[in-house]
């Protein structure tokens, strides 16, 4: 199997990873991240969600950071939109792309969202023509795609239907994510040759939480069968509120640091990250998660 010699990194560290923290988190600090993360090289980052600030409350300022950033040519930022109200703002906000998410259990649909599989997709059929009439990519995202808190086992032809459903409502890329982190290797690689029978592997994306310690084991399973998106945090920031147990995502600094290992090109500076990982752990009072970040800023510091 060979690997690709080219993959992009979708940073998620200023939402994803930032969505949970209960200190209400300064606009300024929030668009010094992304700042950062734009000078590091990144081709993609998801800088903002427009959700319900009742359910998501650090997300409330999301106008305000997208208003604030530092945009370069070529750079997409991405914002989650659940519904119309959240497209709106999106796109009053500029956004280059809009990401709407399903799940491929149907406990955790019901858990996350308060509604089934079909119901969820149905919900931001909306979403998807508006962001086609505007031309603003559209992304999709399946949650428990691997396995499911509630539920135990998900197979790969429930991730194959969602991917279909996705695929249907005109969706750019799709991400296929490990919420829980109860991947492995030969398993990644079946359920992403399963969706890939259904959508373009080179618009699948593989999205690992490392709560086993699997995720980096895991993009290299997936680039071996042709996948070449991946999405990671600065600093292994975030988790999910509605999977018990879940820890973050997997470290961008970490994932950098294997690519650079294999030669394979990702266009971002991994010193810069680092950088953008210890500035936002300073601010958090905490120690980056990042083995990779952590022991490079160690050797710095001599």
């Amino acid at each position: 199997m060979t690997l690709p010699s080219k993959v992009k990194i979708v940073e998620v560290g200023p939402r994803d990873g930032l969505q949970n923290e209960k200190e209400t988190i300064p606009v300024e600090v929030k668009i010094e991240l992304v700042d950062r993360l734009t000078e590091a090289g990144f081709a993609n980052i998801e800088a903002a969600s427009y959700v319900s600030p009742k359910w998501v409350p650090q997300m409330a300022t999301s106008t305000e950071v997208m208003a604030g950033i530092t945009r370069k040519p070529g750079v997409i930022y991405s914002a989650l939109t659940p519904n119309m109200k959240g497209f709106e703002g999106a796109l009053a906000s500029k956004a280059d792309e809009v990401v709407i998410f399903g799940a491929a259990s149907e406990a955790f649909s019901q858990k996350n969202i308060n509604c089934s599989i079909a119901e969820s997709i149905e919900r931001f059929r909306d979403v998807a023509q508006a962001a086609k009439q505007h031309n603003i990519r559209l992304r999709g995202s399946i949650s428990c795609s691997f396995g499911c808190p509630y539920q135990g086992e998900v197979s790969p032809e429930s991730v194959a239907d969602v991917v279909r459903r996705l695929k249907d409502l005109g969706c750019d890329e799709i991400d296929i994510a490990d919420t829980i982190g109860v991947g492995t290797p030969r398993h990644v690689q079946k359920v992403m040759e399963r969706a890939a029978k259904e959508f373009p592997i080179a618009q699948l994306s593989g999205h690992f939480h490392d709560t086993y310690g699997q995720a980096l084991a895991n993009i290299y399973a997936a680039m071996e069968v042709g996948v070449s998106i991946f999405h990671s945090s600065v600093a292994g920031l975030g988790g999910c509120p509605y999977a018990k147990g879940a820890t973050g995502n997997v470290s961008t600094e970490d994932v950098l640091y294997m690519m650079n290992g294999l030669g394979v090109d990702t266009g971002i500076n991994l010193d810069k990250v680092v950088d953008a990982g210890q500035f936002i752990s300073k601010h958090l009072g905490r120690k980056a998660v990042s083995r990779a970040g952590n022991a490079i800023a160690a050797k710095r510091a001599g």
